[in-house]
């Protein structure tokens, strides 16, 4: 079986692109099963950038199949805040909950008196493959919402409990995971690299996507 390391040590982005490209006869890896890799530093200006960077730093010290994928939440009200620094937006990522609940603590105070109508956001996601050798393709996904004055639901991880979808008048948190498969930033740019996948490697492809 062919194998896909992805980038990340996010163990809750780590368990959604699983799902999403459960569909691919790949192995799918990420850094915690390679300790002693480089440490990416995360400076690019752009999600593009970072994406592409993780994909062909490592693929370049593996000589591997990499995806990088990166991710985030911009607000309006904001300016686009957090954007790129969505992880450590608080402060450095160390990973796990705690990092979430100060992020979401901080979206919160710099919110404070924004009323609902105004607090329109987009979670954005950009996916880069590289070989080792070359960059194959990247891929990108948003997703339109607001966020919530409060938490809702337990679904999910980062700030999924407080970007509200209207189609469905549920967070993230609240939504069933089917659901957020199929409508998320992560799930659109999925889809396109799936299609990738299949224009690249259609032998380790299961099933046609449309």
């Amino acid at each position: 079986m062919k194998e896909l390391l992805v980038a990340t040590c996010n163990q809750g982005k780590l368990r959604e692109i699983r799902e999403l490209l459960k569909d691919l006869d790949f192995k799918i890896t990420s850094l915690a099963d390679y300790p002693g890799l480089p440490e990416i530093v995360e400076d690019g200006k752009t999600f593009r950038a970072n994406a592409v960077k993780k994909a062909l730093t490592i693929s370049r010290h593996t000589n591997k199949l990499v995806m990088g994928e990166d991710s985030g939440l911009e607000v309006e009200a904001l300016d686009g805040a957090p954007g790129i620094y969505s992880a450590r937006f608080a402060g450095p990522f160390l990973g796990g909950n705690a990092d979430d609940q100060k992020n979401n603590a901080k979206l919160l105070r710099m919110l404070r008196g924004v009323p609902l109508q105004k607090r329109q956001a987009r979670y954005r996601c950009f996916a880069a493959l590289a070989d080792g050798k070359k960059l194959i393709g990247v891929v990108s996904g948003s997703c339109s919402g607001m966020i919530s004055q409060r938490a809702y639901g337990k679904n999910g991880f980062g700030y999924d409990p407080f970007f509200l979808v209207p189609e469905y008048n549920k967070t993230f948190g609240q939504l069933d995971p089917q659901i957020k498969a199929q409508i998320s930033h992560r799930a659109k740019a999925f889809k396109k690299m799936k299609r990738l996948f299949l224009k690249e490697f259609s032998n380790h492809v299961l099933h046609v996507f449309h």
